[in-house]
């Protein structure tokens, strides 16, 4: 009976994706300059030359890491739906972090509940933001299959990406010259903003989809040396390429 339910949630899937042909999330921030997407892996580096012609993308709580750096709210945020409302530790986790800051443009993915009920709950814990968009599922299996090529129903958490994987994306379909990650290594565990080490995952998905944007030649750099080292992303030395 599960093998026949998922297949009928895969087909329905697929056909809805090939009929109603999504478009990916737009940016209403303009990503003409170098963009840095900070994810919340335990370690994360400033990038080489970061100033005030950067934009930033925050990934859940990862802000926390970029206000040492003088950066008191990010340019964009993407978060996931169960940090809304979510009682695991994780997301409980982000809402202590992010209680009472504030962001640019406010991405949250797979929000069903509709906007009213999503806007309470960033009442709830006093997240602010100028912009406010929902990324349906539809949506990201845009963002994923007009980027990198891959294809995914997003049945199995081993065919999604994580949350910087898209903003990865994201930035690219929107146009920036230069993706600089730091903070999103598909071999870490633990998050940046408590000590829990929980486990990360969607990791081989995410590193499937490093290779591939390597291999159609995107402009994707990496400011921390270990993950350059571990996946081949090219360090990020302070010049957009030309």
């Amino acid at each position: 009976m599960a093998f026949l339910n998922d297949a009928r949630i895969r087909l329905y899937r697929h056909l809805k994706y090939s009929l109603t042909r999504p478009s990916p999330p737009l940016s209403s921030v303009s990503l003409e300059g170098p963009v840095v997407v900070v994810g919340s892996a335990p370690v994360s580096n400033k990038p080489v030359g970061f100033d005030r012609s950067y934009r930033v993308i925050s990934v859940n709580g990862s802000q926390i890491v970029t206000e040492n750096w003088g950066v008191n709210a990010p340019d964009i945020t993407f978060m996931m739906f169960n940090q809304i409302r979510g009682t695991n530790t994780n997301a409980v986790e982000v809402r202590r972090v992010l209680d009472g800051r504030r962001t640019g443009e406010l991405h949250v993915l797979l929000w069903r509940n509709g906007m009213p009920a999503l806007q309470e709950g960033l009442r709830d814990f006093n997240y602010q933001y100028e912009h406010l968009h929902i990324v349906n599922r539809y949506q990201r299996m845009a963002l994923l299959d007009r980027v990198s090529g891959f294809r995914t129903v997003e049945l199995e958490t081993e065919a999604k990406c994580s949350n910087g994987i898209n903003a990865i994306l994201f930035a690219l379909h929107n146009g920036a010259p230069a993706v600089i990650v730091t903070g999103i290594n598909p071999k870490a565990t633990g998050h940046a903003y408590n000590q829990s080490n929980l486990p990360r995952f969607h990791s081989d998905m995410d590193s499937a989809v490093l290779q591939r944007l390597m291999a159609r030649r995107y402009p994707v750099f990496t400011a921390d040396a270990e993950v350059a080292s571990a996946t081949g992303v090219p360090l990020w030395r302070g010049q957009v390429p030309s």
